[in-house]
């Protein structure tokens, strides 16, 4: 069941990928980017769990404070009514 879960966020990540190429605004891109990095650390708990390595979720919450602050600092440059 967990390797289901782990192809649909895989599909799900892809979708993504493809909106943060394909935004329309700079805000879409950020936003499909941050959404891209929240579905990759998923995959990597989900990954972890499934093959019995916790360290994997070490790695997936390292990935999410890179994630916010990253995230955080492309949006401070960007302000609304630019694209």
């Amino acid at each position: 069941m967990f390797s289901v879960g782990l192809i649909a966020v895989l599909v799900s990540l892809v979708l993504a990928m493809v909106r943060a190429i394909m935004g329309p605004s700079m805000f879409d891109r950020v936003l499909a980017a941050n959404s891209t990095a929240t579905l990759a650390v998923l995959s990597l708990s989900l990954l972890g769990f499934v093959t019995g390595r916790p360290d994997f979720l070490d790695i997936a919450i390292l990935y999410t404070l890179l994630n916010l602050v990253g995230t955080i600092a492309v949006l401070k440059y960007f302000h609304p009514g630019e694209s």
